[in-house]
């Protein structure tokens, strides 16, 4: 089994950055697949980007959105530049062997979300 904790969301005005964590326990993650997904209010919850081998992103975040991971510590980070109001939501992060996808039902290992909230 793997948990799951994300930190790091909070209010931020436009043009704003945070950086999002995800901490893993129970099971080292650096051969997993982590997917970073974004659940905006009466939206479904959609990938923003992932990273296995290499990364992937979301066309609506690539250039503002960076996901790296520690896996020495068992972490991963989503670097967040640039924000703007349609960047709000609940954030997710997920694992799941194999390959990065953006089928939230892929993904074996949820954390409880972090809000993030820009003003614009």
């Amino acid at each position: 089994q793997v948990q799951l904790v994300e930190s790091g969301g909070g209010l931020v005005q436009a043009g704003g950055s945070l950086r999002l964590s995800c901490v893993a326990s129970g099971r080292m993650i650096s051969t997993y697949s982590m997917g970073w997904f974004l659940q905006a209010p009466g939206k479904e919850r959609e990938i923003v980007g992932g990273i296995w081998w290499d990364t992937w992103y979301a066309d609506s975040v690539k250039g503002r959105f960076t996901i790296s991971r520690d896996k020495s510590r068992n972490l991963v980070y989503l670097q967040m530049n640039n924000l703007n109001p349609e960047d709000s939501g609940v954030y997710y992060c997920a694992a799941r062997t194999g390959g990065i996808s953006n089928r939230p039902a892929l993904y074996n290992y949820w954390g409880q979300g972090t809000q993030v909230t820009v003003s614009s």
